[in-house]
C-alpha cells in the first residue's frame, strides 16, 4: 500500500504547516514525548512508531494503568454492561507491537524553553528531555456554584464525565433511590466533551426509570439555550417516542447546589425566574476547560489550546502540539475526533522531524466525526459530520453538495448493532 493510500485508510487525509528541520543534535531522551494516554494520547503513540518506520522514538506519560472509555460508559450506569472494567483498554499493544515507552506518572511541569518534563512516578520525581512535546490531557473539571471541593464529585455527586470509579458511584447512586423521586441532570454551556453526551445519559437513565423506577423521572437543566446535537431525536424522545419522558428545561443557569444525601436542593434561574429542584440523585455535568498542567504552560488562551490546524502545534509555544479536548478545533470535543486529530498531528511531526519521504504533505485535511446515541437500551440514533481544513479553521465539508452533519432519521436496532461494531473498531484502531 503506498504512503498516500496508507494515511486515508487511517481516516485522515493530512495537512501540515511545520517547518521543515532535522533531528536536533543534541541527545534528547526521546524524540517525541506524549503526555496522556487516552484516545489522542494512544492514537498519537502508535502512529508516530508506524508511519514512522521505528526510526522515531516515542515515551508516553499516563498516570493510569489502563485508559477507561468515555463511550459507552452510560451502559454501565443502566447495567447493560456488568461493571467499568468491562470499558479498561491497555497499552499492552502500544508497548510489544509498536515500541512506544510506557512511562506511569503525573506531569507536573512543562519547560519548553529547555525542552524538559518533569513527572512524579513510583520512584519519584523524574525529568525527561523532548524533541517535540504531544500534549493530549484531556479535560479539567470545575466546581459547580455552592460545591467547596472537586473531591465531592467523587463522593457525594458524581459528574461521571470521566470513566471510572464515579461511573460505578453514578450505578450505586441510581440502584438505591426511591421510586417516585428524581434523577437531575446539569449540563454547562457548550463547549464540552461530546456535544450529544448528556441528552444520550438523560435518555438511558430514562429508560432505566421507567422499568425499574416507574414513578420516577429525569429533569434536565440545560445551560444552553436549545439542544447541542441531534436536536429533533433528542426532542422526540424527550416527548415520549421511545415510552419514557424527560422533563427539559433549558437556558437554566444553575446559581447553587445544597448537597444534601438523597436530597439535593439545585437553585436556578430561568427567564429571569428563581427556581429551585430536589435531586434524589444529582448528576452534576460541569463546565470544563483544558487542565492547569496547559495554562502554566503558556498554551491556553481563554479556557481552551489555539492550535495551526495543519500539525495541531501550538500557536503560542512552538515546538509543543495540542490534541483533542484540550485543543481549539472548531470540532466536536469527542473521542473520535481526538483519533483523527492525532493522525494529523503525528503526520506533521513526522515530517518536521524526517521529512518529505515519511510523510505526505497536503494542504487541506478533511476529518470525518461518527458518533452513536443509544435512546434505550437495544436502539441508537447517529450522528455523522466531514470537515474540511479551509482558511485555517476547520468547517463542515459541502463536497458533492452533502449538508453536514448529518443525523438519523429517530433510533433504530439495526443502529445499536452499528454502534457496537463502530465502537469495537474505533478502540482497535487507538490501541491494537
Amino acid at each position: 500500500m503506498k504512503r498516500r493510500e496508507f494515511i486515508q485508510a487511517g481516516t485522515a487525509a493530512l495537512g501540515l504547516g511545520a517547518t521543515l528541520y532535522p533531528l536536533t543534535a543534541r541527545a534528547a531522551a526521546y524524540n517525541v514525548v506524549v503526555v496522556g494516554g487516552g484516545m489522542a494520547g494512544a492514537t498519537i503513540s502508535k502512529y508516530l512508531r508506524l508511519w514512522g518506520r521505528g526510526q522515531i522514538s516515542v515515551a508516553m506519560i499516563e498516570k493510569d494503568a489502563v485508559y477507561t472509555s468515555n463511550i459507552m460508559s452510560n451502559e454501565v450506569l443502566t447495567g447493560k454492561r456488568a461493571s467499568i472494567s468491562s470499558l479498561a483498554y491497555s497499552y499492552t499493544n502500544l508497548v510489544n507491537k509498536y515500541g512506544v515507552v510506557r512511562v506511569q506518572g503525573t506531569v507536573t511541569t512543562v519547560d519548553a524553553i529547555n525542552k524538559t518534563v518533569t513527572y512524579t512516578g513510583p520512584s519519584g520525581s523524574s525529568v525527561i528531555t523532548y524533541d517535540r512535546l504531544v500534549m493530549a490531557p484531556g479535560l479539567d473539571f470545575d466546581l459547580m456554584p455552592g460545591m467547596s471541593s472537586l473531591s465531592e464529585y467523587d463522593t457525594l455527586v458524581p459528574h461521571a464525565w470521566k470513566a471510572g470509579a464515579q461511573t460505578t458511584l453514578l450505578r450505586n447512586q441510581l440502584l438505591a433511590i426511591p421510586n417516585g423521586q428524581d434523577v437531575v441532570i446539569t449540563i454547562p454551556l457548550a463547549p464540552y466533551r461530546c456535544p450529544p453526551g448528556p441528552y444520550e445519559r438523560a435518555c438511558v437513565i430514562a429508560d432505566w426509570l421507567r422499568v425499574y423506577k416507574p414513578a420516577s423521572k429525569v429533569i434536565l437543566l440545560d445551560a444552553n439555550s436549545t439542544i447541542q446535537a441531534q436536536a429533533t431525536n433528542f426532542q422526540n424522545a424527550f416527548n415520549g417516542r421511545y415510552g419514557y419522558k424527560v422533563d427539559y428545561r433549558a437556558g437554566v443557569t444553575v446559581t447553587n447546589l445544597q448537597l444534601i444525601a438523597g436530597a439535593n436542593v439545585v437553585s436556578y434561574t430561568q427567564a429571569g425566574l428563581e427556581k429551585t429542584v430536589t435531586a434524589a440523585v444529582l448528576n452534576p455535568i460541569p463546565p470544563q476547560r483544558a487542565p492547569e498542567l496547559l495554562v502554566n504552560a503558556g498554551l491556553v488562551s481563554g479556557k481552551f489550546a489555539p492550535v495551526n490546524l495543519l500539525t495541531y502545534e501550538s500557536t503560542l509555544v512552538p515546538g509543543v502540539h495540542v490534541i483533542g479536548d484540550a485543543s481549539i478545533s472548531g470540532m466536536p470535543k469527542a473521542g473520535h475526533i481526538g483519533n483523527q486529530e492525532a493522525k494529523v498531528c503525528a503526520n506533521g511531526i513526522i515530517y518536521a522531524l524526517l521529512g518529505t519521504a515519511y510523510a505526505v504533505n497536503e494542504t487541506s485535511p478533511v476529518l470525518n466525526s461518527a458518533c452513536f446515541t443509544p435512546v434505550n437500551s437495544t436502539m441508537a440514533s447517529w450522528l455523522s459530520a466531514v470537515y474540511q481544513y479551509s482558511g485555517g479553521v476547520m468547517m463542515p465539508s459541502t463536497a458533492n453538495g452533502v449538508t453536514q452533519p448529518r443525523a438519523s432519521n429517530g433510533a433504530s436496532r439495526d443502529n445499536y448493532k452499528d454502534m457496537e461494531k463502530w465502537f469495537a473498531t474505533l478502540m482497535g484502531d487507538s490501541f491494537s
